[in-house]
């Protein structure tokens, strides 16, 4: 656990700043800006370890719901780190705030633009050359995941795995439940 932590109103302020922006480059999904969020919360202010960090994520994506409540519990995490339950309900509302109010607006305002534009040359151009950033963007992501347990060199047979998840979702019309139970199940072998 980190020791507690003392945060300032302009640190707080500064967390929502941040996080409003990574909402604007969350193109596909808040999942895809962990890497701004590791950085920014484990190696530039400290606020979280990196086994808080990863295990926020996993505790998040293994529950039901939505994909973004793993920015809920690094908001509760940082919060908790301070000492302060008052403050971990603090962190929540700033990190959720603002992950979702710029992307919610800007989505709704785009979704009814595109909608009514979606004849133009310009608009379909835009929607295909955006696939490749949020392949990208999540790519980072998974390297970030995957290197949390220590040295990725050691992990190549997660990497392996994730690969050939990833082709085979790609290339077959297997149901995405079925990779996940595989992988599931690999993992609780310790086969990866």
């Amino acid at each position: 656990m980190t020791p507690h932590l003392v945060l300032s109103w302009g640190d707080w302020f500064d967390l929502f700043a941040h996080y409003l922006m990574l909402s604007l480059m969350s193109v596909g999904g808040a999942i895809s800006t962990t890497a701004e969020m590791h950085r920014y919360l484990v190696e530039q202010h400290h606020w979280l370890t990196a086994a808080q960090f990863s295990q926020s994520i996993a505790l998040a994506q293994a529950a039901p719901g939505p994909n973004v409540l793993f920015v809920a519990l690094m908001g509760w995490q940082v919060g908790l780190n301070t000492g302060s339950t008052a403050a971990a309900a603090l962190g929540v509302a700033v990190t959720m705030g603002g992950i979702l109010l710029p992307s919610t607006v800007l989505t709704f305002v785009a979704a009814q633009w595109g909608q009514r534009n979606r004849h133009l040359r310009g608009v379909r151009a835009f929607k295909q050359g955006m696939a490749p950033l949020v392949i990208g963007l999540l790519f980072s992501t998974s390297f970030i995941l995957g290197a949390a347990g220590g040295v990725p060199q050691r992990d190549w047979p997660l990497w392996l795995l994730s690969l050939a998840a990833g082709l085979l979702l790609w290339r077959t019309n297997i149901h995405v439940l079925w990779v996940l139970a595989t992988g599931a199940l690999l993992g609780a072998l310790l086969l990866v």
